[in-house]
């Protein structure tokens, strides 16, 4: 406002400037950021499962290696229709050290399979149970273990059977007794699938208990 000399007055207006562009009526909604998408409790529960019944099949697989490593070795015995006066010639599985802890060994190995199916069985029921599972998971570990050792110590006196070793003046003795030679030669083999089905059941075991 200016004031003149005459006492009068003079009003001036001061227009702002036009931007052009209108304030909105209204601010535009937050923007929300979607979230994750979570895996249903019911498929976790279904995935534990199956994982459960493969580890009660492979379980009765087990079982059919370790009993026939077993009885094999077990009722391995072989004498041979030729004998002097004072020798007669006869080979069985108690004569060497390695194959009775053989035979021990996996017998302990079936014993603990048949007894673990209780627990195998209350895994399926029961599959976000962890004791059971986890308890598998030791013993199945301790039963590796076990059995790589059985079935190692026996295919070594398997190998000299078949090869000997002419550095220590041990001869081959499977041309003689082939009966011999061929049935602890399966129950090694025997012996060994039953440890590779162990190592599977170990890594069922953690990965269930991974899912948790």
């Amino acid at each position: 406002m200016h004031s003149g000399g005459d006492g009068s007055s003079t009003t001036v207006v001061i227009n702002e400037p036009n931007t052009g562009k209108a304030a909105p009526a209204h601010p535009p909604p937050p923007q929300v950021a979607p979230s994750p998408v979570k895996t249903k409790p019911k498929m976790r529960v279904g995935v534990r499962r199956g994982l459960a019944v493969f580890d009660f099949v492979l379980r009765l697989f087990a079982i059919g290696a370790a009993l026939a490593a077993t009885t094999t070795m077990g009722t391995t015995d072989q004498t041979l229709p030729f004998f002097t006066q004072f020798f007669q010639f006869q080979a069985s599985y108690n004569d060497l050290p390695a194959f009775t802890f053989f035979v021990v060994a996996n017998a302990i190995a079936s014993g603990y399979l048949v007894l673990s199916l209780p627990l195998s069985i209350v895994a399926i029921v029961r599959p976000k149970a962890v004791a059971p599972r986890f308890t598998l998971l030791i013993f199945d570990t301790i039963m590796v273990a076990l059995t790589t050792a059985a079935a190692g110590a026996a295919a070594a006196i398997v190998y000299l059977a078949h090869k000997g070793n002419t550095s220590a003046n041990w001869i081959a003795i499977c041309q003689q007794f082939d009966n011999f030679c061929q049935r602890i030669s399966g129950a090694v083999v025997a012996s060994f699938v039953a440890a590779v089905l162990f190592m599977f059941l170990v890594l069922l075991s953690a990965a269930a208990l991974r899912r948790r």
